[in-house]
């Protein structure tokens, strides 16, 4: 079984997007959408700089529209592609964080002019509350769970996702994270500042929640065509109306990537692709899931590699 998964925030890098945009009708789609949300993604997928794309009302619409660029490429039903029309269905989907939203898409739970508007509406409040206080986030390698958590706590800071293959990362304030770093806890190799703009995933995004809950009153989700892990337990979800509620409330809330590995694992999963800009989950996967097939779409490159691994692993 293959499961199609979406990075979250941190995993773009300066013009990740140029490669995609040149393929057949993607800089069209592209420039449909950014007239939409009134956000030039083109630019930001291909000129801007790191600094430029860190912002969060940024990086949240460029993610998810490169990951639905990218599964598009390699031939993924989605909500405009129902089970009966061309390509393929993956076993399973999920998104790590702002990727849920992208993994939404590719369930057929909310199409892509419905998912850019969620997360338009997703990255500006999450920027204006990360404004309220300077917070950040870095990564933990290594240690011990239950050890790691306790110290996070300790220290004030929340273990705001929990990643598996001993990976934690820890959010709140500057001055937190900086104790962190002259502190880490016992079996803890190293600290790793990440390229976010404020403690996701914790109290301080409460202010968003709402935000978000008022511009999700005006979607209409569909029921997942296949199953959809979410990041909250790792549980497969049943429901549309459910996974937008979960989309709503996962922005104050932590994600438990460690859970949905778990259950992919249940699933019986043989292969993982991860859409653009891929690496950071198909690394998660190696350490976590041995002799599971990972591969990541960096550019179009990968795509016949990746097109081999769904002839493997799916019913066409």
């Amino acid at each position: 079984m293959l499961v199609l998964v979406a990075p979250g925030q941190g995993a773009q890098t300066p013009g990740f997007l140029t490669d995609w945009l040149a393929l057949p009708g993607a800089a069209d789609r592209v420039a449909a959408w950014s007239d939409a949300l009134g956000l030039d993604l083109a630019h930001f997928g291909t000129k801007a700089d790191a600094d430029e794309i860190r912002d969060t009302s940024v990086a949240q619409p460029l993610l998810v529209a490169a990951g639905i660029l990218s599964a598009a490429a390699l031939g993924t039903q989605t909500s405009v592609a129902d089970a009966t029309g061309p390509g393929f269905a993956p076993g399973a989907v999920a998104g790590h964080s702002v990727g849920e939203i992208t993994a939404a898409v590719f369930a057929g739970v909310l199409d892509d002019t419905a998912a850019l508007s969620l997360v338009r509406r997703r990255g500006l409040a999450m920027a204006e509350a990360a404004a309220v206080t300077e917070t950040g986030m870095s990564a933990l390698l290594g240690g011990d769970l239950e050890v790691s958590v306790a110290h996070l706590e300790r220290l004030g800071l929340t273990p705001a996702n929990v990643n598996g293959a001993g990976q934690i990362v820890a959010a709140g304030t500057m001055e937190q994270l900086a104790a962190l770093n002259e502190d880490k806890p016992d079996g803890v190799r190293k600290v790793v500042p990440l390229k976010v703009a404020g403690a996701f995933h914790t109290r301080h995004m409460a202010p968003a929640v709402d935000k978000l809950a008022e511009a999700a009153k005006a979607l209409t989700p569909a029921d997942p065509k296949v199953t959809y892990v979410s990041n909250k337990d790792g549980r497969a979800v049943a429901s549309g109306t459910e996974v937008l509620d979960r989309l709503v409330g996962q922005v104050a809330n932590p994600v438990r990537w460690d859970l949905c590995m778990e259950t992919f694992k249940e699933l019986g999963v043989t292969a993982i692709i991860e859409v653009c800009p891929g690496g950071t989950l198909t690394g998660l996967a190696k350490r976590a899931l041995p002799g599971v097939r990972t591969l990541a779409l960096k550019t179009p490159d990968n795509l016949d590699a990746a097109r081999e691994l769904v002839a493997e692993h799916t019913q066409a």
